[in-house]
C-alpha cells in the first residue's frame, strides 16, 4: 500500500511541477490521520493554471491506472481538492492557500521531499 501511495505522490508532484505549480508540499499524515497517507498542497497563479495543473494530475494518474474518488471544485474555483484515497491533492490560488493555511492545520504531519520518496522506494 505504501508503495502505491508513494507512486501516486511522485506522479502528482511531477505533474504539478510540469505545470509550474508553486510551493509544492508533500505531507505524510498516515501516522496522525486515517483519511489518507499523504497530502499534496500546491499553488497556481490563476484559474487557468490551477485548471491545467489539476487536469494534468488527473491525466497522468489515470495513465498509471489510478482514478480519483472525488473532485471538489471546478474550472472557476480557486481551491480544487482531488481525492485519490491514499493521496489527497489540494491546488489553491496563492490567496486561498494563505487564508486556509492547511500546512498549519496539518503541522503534525511530516514534510517529505520528492527525492526522499524516490529514495524510500529503492529501499
Amino acid at each position: 500500500m505504501e508503495n502505491k501511495s508513494r507512486e501516486m505522490v511522485q506522479i502528482a508532484y511531477d505533474a504539478l511541477d510540469e505545470k509550474l505549480g508553486h510551493d509544492i508540499e508533500i505531507l505524510k499524515i498516515n501516522e496522525i490521520s486515517v483519511i489518507a497517507d499523504y497530502l499534496i498542497i500546491a499553488s497556481g497563479d490563476n484559474q487557468n493554471q490551477i485548471t491545467a495543473m489539476t487536469d494534468l494530475v488527473e491525466e497522468k494518474l489515470a495513465q498509471a491506472g489510478y482514478t480519483n474518488k472525488r473532485v471538489e471544485g471546478n474550472k472557476n474555483s480557486t481551491w480544487i481538492l482531488m481525492d485519490y484515497g491514499d493521496v489527497i491533492i489540494h491546488v489553491f490560488s496563492k490567496e486561498d492557500r494563505l487564508f486556509y493555511d492547511l500546512e498549519r492545520i496539518w503541522r503534525d504531519g511530516k514534510k517529505v521531499g520528492r527525492e526522499e520518496l524516490i529514495a524510500r522506494g529503492r529501499e
